[in-house]
């Protein structure tokens, strides 16, 4: 299968300017600094990946606002004089959100309406432009975690219209696109693309679910002083998210037919048709978000990250860790200390 070069061992670096508290300036200018890019640097990542809202790059109205592109192109150059590659991830665009608190939100209507697939066209046109003497180094997502199953044919549609506007602009830059189902591995055989030699497939895997996001406070159901280990037996953790009425694509692949453990082997039964899809197709697989939340067993977290690696490495699948700092999974808080050299082992 072919490798998504420069793009192996990453990180994110969400809560920066995307998924913030507040919009502030103070907290843009601070949250990362090229200290931080140094820091990845310096522990064997060799990119990051950046989510970015659009309320950082255009106002509500579409004008660009200059400031939040500032912030990009200043990463871009930290990463640059690290020696860090840098994937620019629109992590929500006017008109669409994968937020779960943002219960109101129409997560259909993007998909089928013309207008606001002009300005998601319009806005990545603008970001294209702006790194198009750096293909060899930044590479884009268009959309970050498209939640519902029954939108695939119409986000494979925009995906393409996608693609093709990006090759005027970027046609050496690779391009990183992900499924349905908040971009589960699941997903990633329902992708039917525009396809180049830099079209990479993206998933993200949280799996079991029940175990990465213990305690989560914005899980339906999840009661906050949930917590459990890893590895446990499959059956133990499909009981728990039935005790909780936790619906299938919450729970995860926990469910999924030939599933028979918990350990490297189930990961390998999770990726095995994302595998074959990327085979196929000749596209390198991309896992753009994994991690466990800060409120897990320490040397249980260890145990996933070595598993899931051992199957990631086995098969070339490049990966970025949910998340360099805070955002309930950071790994440079307090809650990391005690197993800081381990943690950084494992990665």
């Amino acid at each position: 299968m072919r490798i998504f070069e420069g793009f192996q061992k990453g990180v994110n670096l969400g809560g920066w300017i995307s998924q913030f508290d507040v919009y502030d300036p103070a907290h843009f200018e601070s949250f990362i600094t090229e200290k931080d890019i140094r820091d990845i640097a310096s522990l064997g990542f060799d990119h990051v990946r950046v989510p970015v809202d659009y309320v950082l790059l255009e106002e509500e109205d579409g004008t660009e606002k200059e400031d939040g592109f500032r912030y990009l192109e200043q990463c871009r150059k930290w990463c640059e004089d690290s020696g860090l590659h840098m994937l620019i991830d629109l992590h929500e665009c006017y008109g669409y959100s994968f937020d779960p608190l943002k219960k109101g939100m129409d997560r259909e209507r993007f998909f089928y309406d013309e207008a606001l697939q002009s300005r998601f066209l319009h806005l990545w046109q603008r970001i294209a432009e702006r790194f198009s003497d750096h293909q060899d180094m930044v590479a884009f997502e268009p959309l970050n975690e498209v939640v519902l199953q029954e939108v695939a044919d119409a986000w494979n549609k925009v995906a393409s219209s996608y693609i093709r506007m990006m090759r005027t602009i970027v046609p050496d830059s690779y391009l990183v696109i992900g499924g349905v189902r908040y971009s589960s591995v699941a997903s990633v055989p329902l992708l039917e693309l525009d396809l180049d030699d830099r079209i990479v497939y993206n998933f993200h895997c949280y799996e079991p679910f029940i175990f990465t996001h213990q305690g989560a406070y914005w899980v339906e159901n999840m009661p906050s002083d949930f917590r459990t280990g890893y590895p446990r037996k499959l059956e133990e953790y499909r009981e728990i998210a039935r005790s909780w009425n936790l619906q299938e694509e919450v729970a995860g692949l926990i469910y999924k037919d030939g599933v028979s453990e918990i350990g490297e082997a189930f990961f390998e039964q999770i990726f095995e048709p994302a595998l074959r899809k990327a085979q196929k197709d000749q596209v390198p697989l991309y896992c753009g978000e994994y991690g466990v939340i800060d409120l897990a067993d320490s040397q249980d977290t260890l145990r996933w990250l070595k598993d899931i690696h051992a199957v990631m490495k086995r098969h070339g699948i490049g990966r970025a860790l949910w998340n360099y700092k805070e955002k309930d999974f950071g790994f440079v808080g307090e809650s990391f200390s005690s197993i800081r050299e381990d943690f950084i082992k494992a990665l």
